[in-house]
C-alpha cells in the first residue's frame, strides 16, 4: 500500500520503507524555531544544543517589548543566540511573525521536520514540510537532542479542481472547508490535485495556518512547479520534496471545486461549522477591522487590501487596524505604496508583530465591541474582552467592511 506526503516524510526521516497510521516514530528535526515567548516563561538556559545551523530565535509576539517581563525576555534571547552562536536570529529590526520570518527566509523547505513552540507553525505544510507546534517543553528537548516523536496520523485529501475566482481567497477556501467538514483533529490535512496550480503561495500559506483552528496535526501541500520556483528565487537547494503514492490510503478524499466558491466569513466563536458565504450575512455593524497575523498579514494581503481603500474612507466609528506579518513586508508594502493608500483611507498601519491577533497589545477588543478580522482565530476573548464578538473574514471582506461599516461581500465594493 503507497503512503501519503506526511507518511513519507516521517518514513524517510526513519529510513524505513514505510509507516503506517497508528504508529509513533522518533525523527530528526531540520529546523526549530524559538519565539520570544519561550524566552518569557520560565527560562532556563540549557548546557549545550544539538546543532546551531538547525536552530532559528526570532522576536515576534511582542515586539518591541511592550512591557518589563517582555524586553528582559529579549534580553534572554540575545544571551542565547550569543552564547551558543545561533546565526538564524531575527531581532528588532529583523524581526516578523515566526512563521512569515520562515517562509521568506527559506527555513520551511520541503520533504523536512519543522518545529516551533507556535501552533501555527503547520504554515510551513505550504512548503510540503512536516510543521507542527509542540510544548515548550519539548522544544527544550528538541533543541538538545535534534530529535523528536509523532503519532502518524491518518490523512484526509483535499482535492483541488477547477481554477479559484480572483475573487477568492486562500482565506475563503479555508473558511468553506472548515464551514463544511468541521473538526480534524488527530487527523492530517492533504492539498493537491490539479487545481493547485490556480492558488498562489500566499493561499496556500494562509490555508495550511488555518489548520490549527481545525485541530489538525498537520497541513500539508503537494510540492509543485510554483513552489519550488519560489525556492530558487530565495536559493534554497538540497532538498527533496514528498510526494504521495498513486495507491496512498487516505481516511478519506474530499473533492474541493474551487471555481464555484464566493468569499466567507465566520461567526464569532470559531470556525468549524460556523461560516457562511458572506452575500449571505446580514449586515452586521463593525466597530473595529483587523487585517494581519502569519495567516494574512503577507505583502499580497496588504496589496489586496490597499486595492479596496484606496481612494476610500473609512465609514464613521469604525478604526481599521493593518498590522504585516515581517519587518520585510513593511519595507516592500511601504516601498510599493500601499502602506499609503491603507493610512489616507484611515487606517492605522503598526509595526509588525503579532498584535491584535492574540489579545495583547495594539488593538485589544473592549466589551460588546464587534470585530471583523483576518487573522488566525475568532473564539470568544481571543482579542481582547470575553464580551466582545468577533467575525473572521479575507483581508478583501474586511477592508471592504471597514469602509461601508458594516460585514459586506468585497466584489460590491469596487476596488
Amino acid at each position: 500500500m503507497g503512503m501519503t506526503i506526511i507518511e513519507k516524510i516521517f518514513a524517510r526521516k526513519t529510513g524505513r520503507e514505510s509507516v503506517s497510521p497508528g504508529e509513533t516514530v522518533v525523527v530528526d528535526v531540520d529546523m526549530t524555531v524559538l519565539i520570544d515567548l519561550q524566552f518569557c516563561r520560565n527560562w532556563v538556559q540549557p548546557n549545550r544544543i544539538c546543532d546551531p545551523d538547525k536552530l532559528a530565535v526570532v522576536l515576534d509576539h511582542a515586539v518591541p517589548a511592550p512591557s518589563i517581563n517582555d524586553a528582559a525576555g529579549a534580553q534572554r534571547a540575545r544571551k542565547f543566540v550569543a552564547d551558543f552562536g545561533v546565526r538564524h536570529f531575527y531581532d528588532v529590526g529583523r524581526h516578523g511573525i515566526s512563521h512569515q520570518v520562515v517562509a521568506e527566509n527559506g527555513l520551511a523547505r520541503p520533504g523536512e521536520v519543522l518545529a516551533c513552540s507556535d501552533s501555527h507553525t503547520c504554515a510551513g505544510g505550504a512548503y510540503n514540510a512536516a510543521a507542527r507546534g509542540l510544548g515548550g517543553a519539548e522544544m527544550y528537548s528538541i533543541m538538545c537532542t535534534g530529535q523528536t516523536w509523532y503519532h502518524v496520523t491518518p490523512t484526509i485529501r483535499y482535492e483541488l479542481g477547477g481554477v479559484k475566482p480572483k475573487t477568492v481567497s486562500g482565506k475563503d477556501i479555508f473558511l468553506h472547508i472548515a464551514s463544511r467538514y468541521g473538526d480534524a483533529a488527530n487527523l492530517t490535512l492533504e492539498f493537491g490535485g490539479r487545481g493547485l496550480g490556480t492558488v498562489p503561495m500566499h493561499d496556500r500559506r494562509t490555508i495550511a495556518t488555518q489548520g490549527a483552528e481545525l485541530s489538525a496535526d498537520f497541513s500539508i501541500f503537494e510540492a509543485d512547479d510554483t513552489l519550488l520556483s519560489l525556492l530558487d528565487r530565495l536559493g534554497s537547494t538540497g532538498y527533496h520534496p514528498a510526494t504521495p503514492d498513486p495507491d496512498a490510503r487516505y481516511h478519506e478524499v474530499r473533492h474541493i471545486d474551487l471555481a464555484t466558491l464566493e468569499p466567507y466569513v465566520a461567526l464569532p466563536g470559531g470556525v468549524s461549522r460556523n461560516g457562511l458565504p458572506v452575500s449571505q450575512c446580514s449586515k452586521q455593524k463593525v466597530d473595529q477591522a483587523f487585517i494581519g497575523s502569519c495567516a494574512n498579514g503577507q505583502l499580497e494581503d496588504l496589496e489586496i487590501a490597499a486595492q479596496v481603500l484606496r481612494g476610500k474612507s473609512l465609514a464613521p466609528g469604525v478604526r481599521l487596524l493593518v498590522t504585516p506579518a515581517s519587518q520585510a513586508v513593511y519595507r516592500d508594502a511601504m516601498r510599493l505604496g500601499y502602506l499609503q493608500d491603507i493610512a489616507d483611507a484611515g487606517a492605522v498601519v503598526t509595526n509588525s508583530t503579532c498584535g491584535a491577533c492574540f489579545g495583547y497589545h495594539m488593538g485589544v477588543l473592549g466589551p460588546g465591541e464587534v470585530c471583523i478580522t483576518s487573522s488566525t482565530r475568532n473564539f470568544t476573548g481571543r482579542m481582547g474582552s470575553s464580551a466582545a464578538h468577533i467575525f473572521m473574514a479575507s483581508p478583501a471582506t474586511v477592508a471592504a467592511s471597514a469602509v461601508t461599516g458594516y460585514i459586506t461581500d468585497p466584489r460590491s465594493v469596487a476596488a
